[in-house]
């Protein structure tokens, strides 16, 4: 049997603590268990100079404007790309990397939109950014891949003759690139050619300037491609040349 004060205090205060403790547990509850972040299960692609979008979206949809936001980069120090807290951003904790080119669509904030616009895409711009909402222990990573918008189409030149195998000696170049791209030699059917190593030489801008060679033999179509590929950006750019059949080989 349960004894109780003549003026219901004990009472009152065991039911005021028992609903206190029940509102607790829900609220845990509906914080941390209902939500989740949206981002991107495949990299985002920039080209230099990109004004880009880094997509994070609260599910259910919900007002964040109240909450304190914050995308990071793991790698740097300080971390932190942008941080909105009590309804403004705070730039004093932003790093000087993205001053002034990170913002969130703060009227959209309201349907649980926390994308990220990141502007004027720089090389070091690549990596891996979280979005990350510390009240509800939610996060989404978002990887940006970086290229460069500036490639040149394949330049093929005759460099010298192969004596002992009376061949041409092709060289590729090619330029502005950004990551490092690979270099192949196909014949004209589209086989793979043995070729040497590719030279790579990175100037003051980061970017690649990308040359290879190749020694090729008579074949019945003469034709030979040199392609330039970066697979994370997806580029690709190609030459082709036609070798006259009735080439001279003059050994001296």
């Amino acid at each position: 049997m349960m004894l109780f004060h003549k003026d219901g205090k004990h009472s009152k205060s065991h039911f005021t603590s028992l609903s206190v403790l029940v509102f607790h547990l829900h609220l845990t509850r509906f914080c941390k268990g209902e939500y989740q972040l949206i981002g991107s299960s495949r990299p985002i692609i920039a080209a230099l100079g990109d004004d880009i979008i880094l997509p994070c979206l609260m599910k259910p949809v919900e007002d964040a404007s109240g909450l304190t936001l914050e995308w990071t980069r793991p790698d740097l120090s300080p971390r932190f790309v942008y941080v909105w807290r009590s309804g403004q951003e705070l730039e004093g904790k932003k790093h000087t990397f993205f001053e002034r080119r990170t913002s969130l669509f703060i009227d959209e904030l309201k349907t649980g939109n926390i994308s990220l616009k990141l502007s004027k895409v720089k090389l070091t711009d690549e990596g891996n950014y979280r979005c990350f909402i510390p009240a509800l222990e939610r996060q989404t990573s978002v990887q940006l891949v970086v290229g460069s918008n500036v490639v040149s189409t394949p330049v093929i030149t005759l460099t010298g003759i192969d004596e002992a195998i009376r061949g041409l000696v092709l060289q590729c170049e090619s330029t502005g690139w950004y990551p490092e791209p690979e270099v192949f030699w196909l014949d004209g059917e589209g086989n793979l050619l043995s070729a040497g190593p590719t030279e790579t030489v990175r100037g003051p801008d980061d970017l690649y300037t990308v040359s290879s060679r190749v020694t090729v033999e008579k074949r019945h179509s003469n034709s030979f491609t040199c392609r330039v590929q970066q697979n994370s950006t997806n580029q690709t750019r190609e030459t082709h040349i036609h070798v006259p059949g009735n080439y001279n080989i003059e050994i001296e």
